[in-house]
């Protein structure tokens, strides 16, 4: 038998079309990837000394549960210094990427059937964590001519009794929008713990990003090293716990996963240290592709009502081509040889829309973008200058 919960989580498409992308490599088929939410980056030089330099000394065992303390201390002093909010070591929990930080805030938060709220679109994992661990994803959903941010009274309507938190995504999988600080202080009305996803914080490019914990002590905050420092693959994360959660959040962590790794956790210090110079040149390189993709897909006929000013991501409408997104989305893959991802992964209010991702070169950007123009005008009759 396999478990209910399990045979309801749904497929993560993005790597449905990943991996169908890599069948086609495999045939000699070129296809530019402008589906992956990874960036195309190597870790700084100084991330990849240090991993080697844990090695070399020795640093291969477990860590305190919680995390190396010099890391959280780190970490402290980073939101201190970015947002002016003290957050004490104490506070934190290092995590094997954020998506363990996630499981760890909603495993303290919700008993069988609560209710978790999140925004539709939004990132695709989310609403398969809260059912993995017998909660409900409760879907609010945004739009583009708000930037996709929630609408304070279409949250406001969805509250119940079994409301255990409120989440929020600030630079936003999969639309590349900032929720306002305007917005994040409606939130904290309802006094319900916020869950803050902010993974991509660091890569913003007009404005800067702002923290919950600019205007509440008592939200939960999801953050890492993977997208800022181009570290996905050595999997480090944390999560920003209000004290009162930190103990039994402790617990979970030293009987599911331990501790993180030891090396990541030596790479993520010097990180904090010493890569805001690799950081700054990833997000001007950033800030160019994104400019030129908003550009080039205004272009093809595409409407940005509100242009992405964070994360790497262009999320746009493609209704005027096809309600069925994820069809589009394989088609465009076959024909025109580019990776994009369905609008539907990210909940059924993102059905019709198309996930560009600019974590590529510009090179392989225009690439692509000319080959979409291409599959536009013969397969669509759409006539494009």
């Amino acid at each position: 038998m396999i478990a209910q919960k399990v045979k309801e989580i749904t497929p993560f498409i993005v790597m449905e079309v990943l991996e169908k992308a890599a069948e086609m490599e495999q045939q000699g088929i070129n296809v530019i990837h402008l589906e992956v939410g990874e960036p195309d980056f190597s870790v700084p030089q100084c991330v990849s000394e240090a991993v080697q330099t844990a090695f070399n000394e020795g640093r291969t065992h477990y860590t305190h549960s919680l995390g190396d303390p010099e890391l959280r201390k780190q970490i402290a002093e980073k939101y201190k210094e970015e947002y002016n909010v003290s957050v004490s070591p104490d506070q934190i929990i290092v995590t094997s990427g954020s998506s363990p930080a996630i499981l760890l805030t909603l495993g303290v938060l919700c008993e069988a059937d609560d209710e978790i709220i999140i925004s539709d679109p939004g990132y695709a994992c989310y609403a398969n964590f809260i059912r993995f661990i017998g909660a409900k994803p409760i879907n609010v959903p945004v739009y583009e001519e708000d930037g996709f941010q929630y609408r304070y009274e279409e949250i406001k309507k969805r509250i119940t009794s079994r409301t255990r938190a409120i989440m929020i995504n600030s630079p936003m999988n999969p639309t590349g929008n900032l929720l306002s600080l305007e917005l994040m202080r409606d939130l904290v009305k309802f006094e319900i713990p916020i869950i803050s996803d902010e993974i991509y914080h660091g890569l913003v490019y007009e404005k800067p990003a702002h923290s919950i914990l600019e205007v509440t002590d008592k939200a939960f905050v999801l953050n890492g090293f993977s997208k800022r420092y181009a570290m996905t693959g050595l999997r480090l994360g944390y999560v920003i716990a209000p004290k009162d959660y930190v103990r039994c959040m402790q617990k979970v962590q030293q009987n599911l996963f331990i501790c993180a790794s030891s090396t990541a956790q030596r790479a993520g210090i010097e990180a904090l240290r010493s890569a805001k110079t690799d950081v700054d040149k990833m997000r001007e390189t950033y800030n160019k592709r994104r400019k030129y993709l908003i550009e080039r897909l205004s272009g093809l006929g595409f409407e940005i009502k509100v242009k992405p000013t964070g994360a790497f991501y262009v999320f746009v409408n493609a209704k005027h081509l096809s309600s069925d997104s994820y069809k589009l989305a394989f088609d465009i893959l076959e024909k025109a040889h580019v990776g994009v991802t369905p609008g539907i992964d990210f909940g059924p209010n993102g059905e019709g829309f198309l996930r560009f991702s600019y974590a590529n070169s510009i090179e392989n950007i225009k690439e692509g973008m000319d080959r979409l123009k291409v599959y536009l005008k013969k397969y669509h009759d759409l006539s494009i200058d």
